[in-house]
């Protein structure tokens, strides 16, 4: 895999995940992903909206926060709750509904800081009616999304 190839990943059933290498730090790509306020830097859905964001700028576990979104012409807002936060390593949040998105961060080649292996992940299997997504093609749908989010955080560090 080279470094700008988002490539899709086995995560198990009702889960979509996607991989890609980054020319950058753990850290500085966990302070764009683990800070809800830049979300919109990152987002290939086009549904966050940039400065409608209430919440911490730095998540941690139990934290709530606010998400103005756009979908379908109309505007939304998102209360997630912060599930799991490992500073550099792992961040998720949970939706209202149930499912979760998670970003893993790990070094490419163990001790060399440089490159990072960015792994993006939706889960429904958590979802209070995971057959909605299925069936309105939100996992195609967030697929897609992820990968847009994955190709711009490689650009942005010119991976």
């Amino acid at each position: 895999m080279s470094a700008a190839t988002v490539s899709k990943v086995d995560a198990g059933p009702q889960r979509v995940a996607r991989r890609v290498l980054v020319t950058a730090p753990a850290a500085e790509i966990f302070a764009i992903v683990s800070d809800p306020h830049r979300h919109h830097e990152l987002d290939g859905s086009g549904t966050v909206r940039d400065g409608a964001v209430k919440g911490a700028h730095h998540l941690a576990v139990g934290d709530k926060f606010t998400v103005g979104m756009k979908q379908y012409g109309l505007p939304y807002k998102i209360t997630s709750t912060v599930t799991e936060s490992q500073d550099g390593k792992v961040i998720e949040w949970q939706h209202p509904l149930g499912h979760r998105w998670r970003w893993e961060l790990t070094e490419a080649t163990p001790g060399d800081t440089t490159i990072t292996e960015v792994t993006e992940t939706f889960d429904y299997s958590t979802a209070k009616i995971p057959l909605v997504i299925t069936a309105f093609g939100y996992d195609k749908k967030n697929g897609a999304g992820i990968t847009a989010t994955l190709e711009r955080l490689a650009g942005r560090f010119g991976s």
